[in-house]
């Protein structure tokens, strides 16, 4: 995985989350993913498109639930994939299963 200055996902865990997107100004997208999960890898290169297209704009993360799940907890994640938008370190939005692109870039171009 990449991270945000060479324009790919940020890597969240449970130690960098409150700093990686509580913090973060602006819109901030979280996939709640894991290896073992099939529609986990099929929303993932679209996580990772989207990050390279919106880099700098938005901050985009992925999550994996089995490595942290003090943060999936927190957030009540209980099906995967799991998308959540923050605002203000804040949730703003969920969607929950595999989505189409053009349905998670519209939650970003809504919350944005």
């Amino acid at each position: 995985m990449t991270d945000a200055g060479n324009g790919g996902p940020v890597e969240i865990t449970d130690a960098n989350f409150a700093d990686e997107i509580e913090a973060a100004e602006g819109l901030s997208m979280v996939d709640f993913w894991a290896e073992w999960c099939g529609p986990c890898r099929l929303v993932g290169p679209v996580v990772d498109e989207l990050a390279r297209e919106y880099a700098g704009r938005v901050k985009i993360g992925k999550l994996d639930v089995d490595a942290n799940p003090q943060t999936a907890f927190r957030f009540n994640v209980r099906s995967i994939p799991s998308i959540l938008f923050f605002k203000g370190g804040e949730v703003v939005d969920t969607m929950v299963g595999a989505h189409p692109r053009t349905s998670l870039e519209n939650k970003i171009l809504e919350h944005a």
